[in-house]
């Protein structure tokens, strides 16, 4: 289940009702899909062939049409990240730069861990969004953030997309905004 840290208090939030509360109020949409659901072959496999990749998409069929319907999402694919990732670092210091895009980012993790850095009122301050298997998450378009990978450095995600393009950020400078 995702956990908020409030950066500016060190504050945590828990509980499903209690972050879904805290992410409305940031406009930024949470939901929970059952891990459970997952074939046990996938449940911490973190090089996917396309085969794996398809059986991901076919298990959460139903969840991630429910969502593109209400969302607007035309296209959706799995990213898998690890330590057997060729360049990880780079692909990741693409992430961990704060950024905005044109359209939501929208992420469904169905396995290991990650982490949203994201951009709150002015009295708030920046946030993390940790997560893990099941939590979904979409960060409203124009909204500063970025992504990165927990100290198990290992997720597995349904990406979704409005624009065929899929991910492209658009860089935001915020003297604020200090790295933890």
């Amino acid at each position: 289940m995702a956990e908020i840290r409030i950066r500016n208090t060190d504050d945590r939030i828990s509980g499903e009702a209690n972050v879904r509360a805290f992410l409305d109020q940031q406009e930024v949409l949470y939901e929970h899909w059952n891990p459970a659901k997952l074939p046990t072959e996938l449940d911490n496999k973190f090089v996917l062939s396309d085969e794996d990749k398809e059986l991901i998409l076919t298990t959460y069929s139903e969840e991630i049409r429910d969502l593109a319907a209400r969302r607007g999402y035309h296209t959706w694919d799995i990213v898998a990240l690890s330590e057997a990732t060729p360049n990880l670092e780079e692909v990741l210091q693409k992430f961990e730069q704060v950024h905005t895009h044109t359209e939501d980012e929208v992420r469904a993790i169905t396995a290991g861990r990650g982490i949203f850095i994201i951009k709150g009122s002015d009295e708030l301050g920046y946030f993390d969004v940790e997560l893990e298997a099941g939590d979904v998450i979409s960060v409203p378009e124009y909204k500063p953030h970025f992504f990165t990978l927990m100290d198990n450095r290992q997720i597995v995600a349904v990406r979704l997309f409005i624009e065929k393009e899929g991910w492209i950020a658009h860089p935001f400078e915020d003297s604020s905004f200090q790295k933890a």
